[in-house]
């Protein structure tokens, strides 16, 4: 592995107890140009339960295949994705996921939308208590990610409220994602990654680990050879990164800088938090990120049908048959 893949990038961390909006923005501008990665921390999400996530996600992939496999992902993204699942074109291997998203409430109009589907839960009496923990951990992300919106708004000169809104984040598509990675070691020399390069499909991703080391970042994909750093965790902090949908709506200002995770042989857990706006949002340039010298970059498409073409491109169909499980 070349020795520039060992550095560690510094990041800014953006402190959600610091009541002076109007400076955090101005931080937060900075890291959202430079490398679209930053920390967050005093978000009073509690470490307990923080811990008891991640020990009810280590009981859930510790069950028999068999087990696993009763809730395999559905067409909607929702469930189980054994390892070698997502498309190999990414180099992942040994990965395996639980997915879970917003429900639409009964009798919501928005329950019928592909995003907003009902979803695929373990056996309660295999894993009791499992849903109510995750569906809580659920809800304290989402509400995490409203504070750090207001941030985001106030940095491209919008007001603080601008995401708040029912055709954004009043009504969003927020997906979890459980991730194990077993083992291994990353070879990139061979294409061999504990999770591939990529850039995340929304607006931003809040994201904690068990500590293990292995989440990389390039900041500029162009550059040859490229330059991979590692972001470490630090305790009591997210890490934030932005998604496609905010580069997208700042005509690329603000930057879905490409990641991936190097696996070094242990075991390693994570769960990313990925907040988009609401299924028919319309995703345009925003009014503060355009002139007439700065032309809208993209086109203007819904959020259902962009995370829909990206999450085609990025999994591939999965069957339950055994031919198709990893062995």
């Amino acid at each position: 592995m070349r020795k520039m893949e060992n550095k560690v990038l510094p990041l800014t961390c953006l402190d959600l107890a610091n009541f002076d909006l109007l400076q955090s923005a101005v931080s937060l501008k900075q890291a959202c140009m430079d490398c679209g990665f930053f920390y967050v921390i005093n978000h009073d999400i509690s470490e307990e339960l923080k811990e008891e996530v991640f020990e009810q996600s280590k009981k859930f992939f510790d069950l028999p295949l068999e087990d696993k496999m009763k809730a395999l992902r559905n067409e909607t993204h929702r469930g189980y994705s054994p390892a070698l699942e997502q498309n190999q074109i990414h180099g992942d291997y040994n990965k395996e996921s639980f997915f879970m998203g917003t429900e639409g409430l009964k009798d919501d109009p928005l329950k019928a939308k592909p995003f907003y589907r009902p979803n695929i839960w373990p056996d309660s009496d295999v894993l009791p208590g499992w849903r109510m923990t995750m569906e809580n951990y659920h809800q304290e992300l989402l509400r995490v990610c409203k504070a750090i919106a207001r941030i985001l708004a106030l940095a491209l000169d919008l007001d603080a409220d601008y995401f708040n809104t029912s055709e954004m984040l009043e009504n969003p598509i927020a997906y979890m994602r459980l991730l194990h990675y077993e083992g291994g070691m990353s070879d990139s020399s061979r294409g061999i990654y504990g999770c591939g390069a990529h850039t995340d499909h929304g607006m931003m991703t809040l994201l904690a680990t068990d500590g293990v080391m292995g989440l990389q970042i390039c900041k500029d994909k162009d550059m040859k050879p490229q330059k991979w750093e590692y972001v470490p965790s630090i305790d009591g902090a997210y890490i934030v990164n932005l998604g496609d949908v905010l580069e997208r709506w700042s005509n690329g200002l603000f930057k879905s800088t490409m990641h991936r995770v190097l696996a070094n042989g242990q075991d390693r857990y994570s769960i990313p938090f990925f907040l988009s706006p609401s299924h028919d949002c319309l995703i345009e340039c925003l009014p503060t990120c355009q002139s007439e010298n700065n032309l809208p970059k993209y086109p203007a498409i819904t959020c259902s049908a962009y995370l829909t073409q990206r999450y085609k491109e990025s999994h591939r169909e999965t069957r339950a048959s055994p031919e198709n499980r990893p062995k």
